[in-house]
């Protein structure tokens, strides 16, 4: 797997997000991991991706904090309008695992752009590979997914 364009190599902390282009019923984009699960909930995942989805789930649900888990408001729209979770770059061990994540939202045309910005919204929690923030705009420049992430 090759790097994340722009996720590192400065002294500046660069985060990166995976998400959908579009706005989902909430107003919000949905991440990539939920992307993911709501493929699932619709029953749309073979087998083999299901396996996937369930083996590497699990293996982030122990890698690193759900922060909503320290503090179950964080994503509440009336306290923190259009919350969302951002890798540092130091998840480079939990950002290994998105190419088959992308690979399942590619084989089901589900769109799937990466965000990377030095500054992008207010920190309400943070550990050792994320940020939670409320954006400071709702509108931010997305990329194409860089060919290097995506698995030959």
């Amino acid at each position: 797997m090759g790097t994340i364009d722009g996720a590192g190599g400065s002294d500046t902390v660069q985060y990166v997000r995976f998400q959908s282009p579009h706005r989902n019923a909430r107003g919000h984009y949905t991440g990539i991991f939920g992307l993911v699960n709501n493929l699932a909930r619709e029953g749309k995942l073979s087998d083999e991706q299901e396996s996937f989805r369930r083996t590497n789930n699990s293996w982030y649900d122990i890698a690193y904090t759900d922060p909503s888990t320290v503090d179950p408001t964080i994503y509440d729209d009336a306290i923190n309008p259009g919350a969302a979770a951002w890798f540092k770059p130091s998840a480079a061990h939990l950002l290994a695992r998105v190419p088959g994540y992308l690979e399942i939202l590619a084989a089901h045309d589900v769109e799937c752009v990466v965000l990377s910005s030095t500054d992008p919204g207010r920190v309400i929690y943070e550990d050792d590979v994320q940020v939670v923030v409320v954006p400071h705009a709702l509108n931010v420049p997305a990329r194409p997914i860089p060919s290097a992430i995506v698995r030959d």
